[in-house]
């Protein structure tokens, strides 16, 4: 086993967890899921959160994406102690701050590539004539300008990913959270995705994290984030 090596969180840190813990029932019968998690994301990194299933990984990015909260243990998302917000404020947070991409792609069926990407500032109240062209950018970015009129089913699996990749950066965020991107991807369409996250994450300064318990993908982060039952085992690349 590998000490975690564990960067030190200062005050540009976007994200810092500290004693995080997350405990779910089963029943009356309690079962951890993360035991004691110290970690901290610098802006602007490109981070992979690896293990095998059952480790804690998709616990641990709902923790961070603010889609569940911790037993124990704060959560700072850009200075702001996630941790002690209500339900509201935390989706307000939530939805000003992080993107999503998730293994399962999580398109509307019924809407075209461009009005999915289009969602999220919709949901904001921000009117087409400014949401419409922001999607179109974004679509564009992800090697898709001419697929706008699409549906879901229209596309591969590798296009709904991309459309999934430009939905998730419409609004902005800081962060994006990818929970096992390329699941149900084959190999080589997995790392033009990841490739693409990559690229975007240079061109753009936006911080990612995503998971993975494919051990091709990992040459891509520039951090390794090793999680196993519930505990961090290696930290490998992190920020002096």
């Amino acid at each position: 086993m590998v000490t975690a090596q564990l960067p030190i969180a200062n005050a540009m840190s976007l994200i810092e967890l500290k004693a995080i813990a997350k405990t779910y029932y089963l029943g009356r019968t309690p079962v951890p899921a993360l035991r004691g998690i110290d970690l901290a994301l610098e802006r602007g990194e490109f981070a992979a959160l690896w293990g095998p299933s059952g480790s804690g990984k998709s616990s641990l990015l709902n923790l961070i994406g603010l889609i569940d909260v911790p037993t124990s243990g704060t959560i700072r998302i850009d200075e702001c102690d996630a941790a002690s917000l209500g339900d509201a404020e935390r989706a307000a947070l939530r939805n000003r701050k992080i993107g999503f991409v998730f293994q399962s792609f999580n398109l509307i069926a019924v809407l075209s590539a461009l009005e999915n990407v289009m969602l999220p500032l919709t949901l904001r109240g921000v009117g087409r004539r400014i949401a419409e062209p922001e999607a179109r950018l974004r679509l564009q970015e992800v090697g898709l300008a001419d697929f706008g009129n699409h549906r879901p089913d229209q596309l591969s699996g590798g296009q709904r990913q991309r459309v999934a990749v430009a939905r998730a950066l419409v609004t902005g965020p800081l962060i994006v959270i990818a929970d096992e991107p390329t699941a149900n991807l084959d190999a080589a369409t997995g790392h033009q995705v990841i490739d693409l996250m990559r690229a975007l994450n240079r061109r753009q300064g936006v911080t990612f994290l995503f998971s993975t318990h494919d051990s091709r993908l990992l040459d891509s982060a520039d951090r390794l984030i090793g999680l196993v039952d519930g505990k961090l085992e290696t930290v490998k690349g992190a920020a002096a």
